[in-house]
């Protein structure tokens, strides 16, 4: 058992203040007046259907029982229900738009927007970005209160930050704080390069502004790490750096499209840095390149290193996908490669990251209910899990108490073959699943950041289970 998990949470909102070379401020409440109109608080309502349960406790049917198909049948049945969420979002335009966390509104049925008037308004989803983790939502409302965006670049550890959400549902709150680090890689996706701070973040702030102490928003406060759900003194906010094209593109189109090279990569370890003849471990090595790829094109191969784009330096493996994902399909970026120990670089038209197939915990099509939301593995995923597969689906998700999370499968695992059949893709998974009967057995490998892991799958004999 883990002692330290992170957790994604909703409404998270932290200020980011500069550190100046003065002392630090004797009050934010200045900062605090001027930008609370700005902050909201959002709730959401999700509909879901009535779930089979277990038979309350003391209720020991033996199986087969009558009584026991009694029950199953009753919560089968059950109407279905409303889930209710709280966050935090920031206003960006006068007319209305406002930003959070694709994780605050998420499979909502409806979104309302609270102003610190009290005035409420129905908000539309405009468009939301998984893999970074952000939303965009827009109400009809005029002449509101903004937010000015800061360049979360200029941010240095030891700057001052502050926090306004409304965290446990508790409205408008502040909380001050420093940048403990910056570039922090947490496994929540594949552009993870979050800001760290030790104000207080809590459940209730996710999607909510980080501030500068020049009032400007530097990030979108997004995850903790605790041990009990609460604050520790370490959270995490998107540099809005980061997220300013993205919610510029959502705005105009409402969804986001990026770029991609097509390959696979890894860290340069220093066994690698030994074998190629290189000064340092800088870059990303190239393992594998997609056949017919932006990259195969442009004369990329198998064991480049990858050390610049466009002149920018390429320090880590999840550097490259970022840097190429800012880019529109079909920019033409220079890539900077050390290939058998000699520099150069080549010129390639960036091409467009396909759409990734998903399926959830509760949408399967097998009989078996596995408790598996899943994703096809795609090279951004596979550089960021650092895996050694290149075909795959990663587990999005485990739903608690199902036949998956009993066999050990996480969240972050690639399952690549299935009784001794490779999987490629969700649709390829789906399919096999059609074919899973009550009470197999089911032999999983998986790729574990990089380590193979032999997994026991064991189904249910009801189905329902």
């Amino acid at each position: 058992m883990k002692l330290l998990r992170l957790l994604v949470v909703c409404a998270f909102v932290s200020f980011s203040l500069p550190l100046q070379s003065h002392a630090m401020p004797e009050s934010f409440a200045d900062l605090a007046a001027e930008q609370a109109d700005a902050v909201v608080n959002i709730s959401t309502t999700q509909v879901v259907k009535g779930q089979a349960q277990g038979l309350p406790p003391g209720f020991g049917f033996p199986p087969g029982s009558p009584f026991e198909q009694f029950f199953h049948d009753f919560m089968q049945n059950q109407p279905q229900q409303e889930r209710h969420a709280l966050g935090t979002g920031f206003i960006i335009s006068s007319d209305g738009y406002v930003v959070t966390n694709n994780h605050v509104v998420q499979e909502a049925s409806e979104v309302m927007v609270k102003l610190t008037d009290g005035k409420e308004y129905k908000a539309k989803v405009i468009g939301t970005d998984e893999k970074l983790d952000v939303g965009l939502l827009k109400i009809d409302a005029k002449d509101l209160h903004t937010v000015k965006l800061g360049d979360s670049d200029k941010l240095r550890v030891g700057d001052w930050v502050v926090a306004i959400g409304n965290p446990f549902g508790l409205e408008q709150t502040v909380t001050a704080g420093i940048v403990s680090a910056k570039g922090r890689v947490i496994g929540a996706g594949p552009y993870d390069s979050f800001i760290q701070t030790d104000a207080a973040i809590n459940p209730g702030n996710s999607g909510g502004p980080l501030f500068n102490v020049q009032g400007e928003v530097v990030g979108i406060n997004t995850a903790i790490y605790s041990r009990s759900g609460g604050n520790n003194g370490i959270g995490f906010a998107i540099p809005i750096k980061m997220a300013e094209s993205v919610i510029n593109e959502l705005r105009e189109t409402g969804h986001v499209t990026r770029a991609r090279l097509g390959v696979f990569i890894a860290e340069v370890d220093k066994e690698t840095m030994e074998a190629l003849g290189l000064k340092d471990q800088n870059g990303a090595l190239v393992r594998q390149v997609e056949n017919g790829s932006a990259a195969d094109k442009a004369g990329i191969k198998a064991g480049d290193v990858v050390v610049s784009v466009d002149g920018k330096p390429i320090k880590s493996v999840h550097e490259l996908p970022m840097t190429i994902a800012s880019h529109r399909p079909g920019d033409k970026v220079a890539v900077g490669l050390i290939r058998d120990g000699k520099p150069m670089t080549k010129t390639v038209a960036v091409e467009k990251m396909p759409e990734s197939d998903t399926a959830k915990a509760d949408d399967q099509k097998s009989p078996i209910r596995l408790g598996l939301a899943l994703s096809t593995l795609d090279s951004d995923t596979a550089a960021n899990l650092q895996t050694n597969v290149k075909e795959g689906v990663v587990v999005q998700q485990v739903a608690e108490g199902s036949p998956a999370q009993r066999a050990g499968i996480a969240r972050g695992d690639v399952i690549f073959s299935v009784n001794r059949k490779p999987v490629k893709s969700v649709k390829e998974f789906m399919t096999m699943a059609e074919e899973f009967k009550g009470g197999d057995v089911l032999q999983v490998l998986l790729d574990r950041h990089g380590s193979t892991v032999f997994s026991v799958l064991r189904l249910p004999k009801d189905p329902s289970e």
